[in-house]
């Protein structure tokens, strides 16, 4: 019994140890998404953290303002869901699908 207990032990440290050098390689993976036909472009992290927004020109209207906040908006959230979705995909393959709270 105590053996038992000892190798889920130990699996468990290993399986902390990937998944601590996941979380640091996730950290530095980076995406690019865009939206309006590539008018708009985020750059994001697989911590969620934006590192640039580009817009072109061409889509840029003073007198409508509210279509490039829209763009804006829309580039930014599919960002942040594919960047989730990578980090997610990535992880479930180290736990095996198990959710583990706190982990991204």
């Amino acid at each position: 019994m105590a053996k038992n207990m000892n190798n889920l032990l130990k699996q468990a440290q290993q399986m902390q140890q990937k998944m601590a050098t996941l979380q640091k390689e996730l950290e530095a993976r980076e995406l690019e998404v865009s939206a309006g036909g590539g008018m708009v472009k985020i750059k994001i992290t697989g911590k969620q953290e934006l590192l640039s927004i580009k817009i072109d020109k061409e889509c840029v209207d003073p007198n409508d303002v509210s279509t490039l906040e829209e763009l804006v908006l829309t580039a930014v959230n599919q960002a942040v869901k594919e960047s989730q979705t990578m980090v997610s995909s990535a992880m479930s393959k180290v736990t095996g699908g198990l959710s583990i709270p706190g982990m991204f």
